[in-house]
């Protein structure tokens, strides 16, 4: 008799259908991209396509091709029945050490935009391998629920010499005079901020990427945070408040609104 056998597997004491996907989901290797999608569309198309690609080329060692994702992600959507979702593409290891990708398409709901100013409290923790939207999400996620828990909507990832780095979801920016500032520190460059540049140059707006360390917050004329869900001011970082109606950060808001939508 075999030594193998299917996998059973039981969630809250009810028994489940394991599928194909417990290999892949049960392990902690692999990366993903996260899109809002409206009527079918998404801001930063080119720039998820691009992450994919390069993140299964680093982890994987073979391309992803941008073709065979859109017609996977509208497939999905189709499968759904909706044009409004908040759509993720997983891309596992399917197996072993050695096994090869596997791409997963998850369709949800689609979720709101922030609704008000955001108030973060910064934490020492800088993820790991940074520039990769990873699966390895349990150190953010850990100290975006403390946080949370305490009354904040993001945490600050801020490093080990109180270099700033990026929210647990999100990334940050600050106001210094007429330019956005992005701060140097170990992070993922978001499709959001890679929308947002983008617009900003078109528009004129000035940005550099420079140090940010935490106790200089206070110089700073506003900031903001941005990913795929949305954009939004931030008005308190710990104890130092920020203007969230300042002339810059509008602008910032209004680029990100006015962002152009690509067909999926």
């Amino acid at each position: 008799m075999s030594d193998l056998f299917a996998p059973y597997v039981e969630v809250d004491g009810s028994a489940v259908d394991a599928g194909p996907l417990l290999p892949a989901l049960m392990g902690n290797y692999g990366h993903m991209t996260a899109m809002q999608v409206r009527g079918g569309r998404v801001r930063g198309l080119d720039f998820h396509l691009a992450r994919l690609d390069a993140a299964t080329r680093e982890l994987f060692g073979e391309g992803l091709d941008g073709g065979r994702v859109r017609e996977r992600v509208r497939r999905a959507l189709e499968g759904a029945g909706v044009v409004d979702a908040d759509v993720r593409v997983y891309v596992h290891a399917m197996g072993g050490l050695d096994a090869g990708p596997v791409a997963t398409v998850v369709v949800r709901p689609p979720l709101p935009e922030p609704g008000a100013p955001q108030r973060l409290r910064s934490v020492r923790y800088v993820r790991p391998l940074a520039h990769l939207k990873h699966v390895g999400s349990f150190g953010q996620v850990y100290h975006l629920r403390r946080v949370r828990a305490e009354g904040f909507d993001e945490a600050l990832l801020v490093g080990p010499g109180g270099e700033v780095a990026e929210g647990a979801i999100t990334n940050v920016g600050f106001v210094e005079g007429d330019t956005v500032i992005w701060p140097e520190g170990p992070s993922l460059d978001g499709i959001a901020m890679l929308v947002l540049r983008r617009e900003m140059e078109r528009a004129g707006l000035a940005w550099r990427q420079q140090p940010v360390r935490i106790e200089e917050l206070g110089r700073f004329d506003g900031a903001f945070v941005c990913n795929s869900i949305g954009a939004a001011p931030v008005s308190v970082i710990d104890d130092t408040r920020f203007a969230v109606e300042g002339r810059v950060v509008g602008e910032v808001m209004g680029l990100h609104a006015a962002a152009p939508w690509d067909v999926i």
